[in-house]
């Protein structure tokens, strides 16, 4: 796992299973300060991680409770639509704000592949 730490918080950068080249116990080199994020993605873009982090130390956990970043957004409908959004949510057993974000990222995902 690449990770870097903001604060008291971590950001993963990337994970994936430890190569044998990673594996290998070697001296280690110290991850540079940086100036900004963008400069953190360059640096890591051209330097590969296993020379600064030694994998044979890591232990595998589970992030269980990771959900992704929520926004509130205001938005005015006609009533008759919400009454038809909750009557739609309400056959497939689902609460309507659940049922409006269902139908909107399936909107979406249709829109993103024919365009």
């Amino acid at each position: 796992m690449v990770f870097t730490l903001r604060g008291d918080k971590i950001r993963i950068i990337s994970a994936r299973d430890m190569s044998k080249k990673g594996a290998i116990t070697r001296a280690k080199k110290v991850i540079p300060k940086f100036k900004s994020e963008n400069d953190e993605r360059r640096f890591w873009a051209e330097h590969d991680s296993t020379d600064f982090v030694d994998y044979s130390k890591g232990e595998k956990i589970l992030f269980s409770d990771l959900r992704p970043s929520l926004k509130t957004v205001s938005i005015r409908l006609p009533s008759s639509l919400i009454e038809s959004l909750k009557t739609l949510a309400y056959k497939n057993d689902v609460p309507y704000q659940s049922f409006v974000k269902m139908v909107l990222a399936e909107r979406v995902k249709e829109e993103l592949q024919i365009g």
